[in-house]
This record gives structure tokens, sequence and C-alpha cells, in this order.
């Protein structure tokens, strides 16, 4: 089992989801999170007075699933992330030991 974390823009999130549920992916945790790369924040205008904003509004998508299901999910991630400019993100795969299924007792991928 794997854990993929993705780093996306906000405004792809529904494109990604779409895109997930194309290749069978029927469940995951969203997060609103603020982060910075290489883009390094930028400075707007409010009222006339120049601000900088250090941490940029990202969705933070996490996925748990089976090893054969990983390369899809990763494809169906960048293809649907994409604009070609900075901070579209990015994809980390985590090994996962061990789920259980609070419910039920269910362990492994019978619980995800």
């Amino acid at each position: 089992m794997k854990k993929i974390e993705a780093i996306i823009k906000p405004f792809k999130l529904d494109d990604v989801r779409e895109a997930l549920s194309e290749i069978g992916v029927t469940g995951m945790t969203i997060s609103e999170v603020k982060g910075f790369g290489r883009q390094k924040g930028h400075t707007e205008l409010y009222r006339g007075a120049e601000y900088v904003v250090d941490f940029l509004p990202k969705v933070k998508l996490e996925i748990v699933l089976a090893e054969t299901e990983v390369e899809a999910c990763i494809e169906a991630i960048t293809k649907s992330a994409y604009t070609g400019r900075i901070g579209d993100g990015k994809v980390f795969v985590l090994p996962v030991e061990r789920i259980v299924r609070i419910r039920t007792g269910e362990e492994g991928e019978a619980a995800v």
C-alpha cells in the first residue's frame, strides 16, 4: 500500500478529482493549506498599498491505494493539475505500513 500526497493549485481541484474518479479512485482527503516553494510568494496591491503574500493558498490531497494503482494515479494528478506555470505543485509517494478500518476492524487493502 502507498499514500500519495499531492499539493496543487486550488482552482485545479475539480479537474483532479474528476481525473481520479475516471481511473477508479474512490476516496481521498482534501485539506486547504498554505505554503511556498520556488514561487517564494508574491506582492499584491490592496487599496493602493503593496503587501507581500508569503504563503500561497494550495490544496493538499491524500490518497491511499494499492501499489499497482500508483502510476495511474500520479499520471492522472500531473496531467489534470498542469498549467505550465510555476507553482503547479508536487506529488509525494509514501509507504503505508498498516491500515485498520475502525468500524469493522478490517485491515490492509480491505480497509481502504
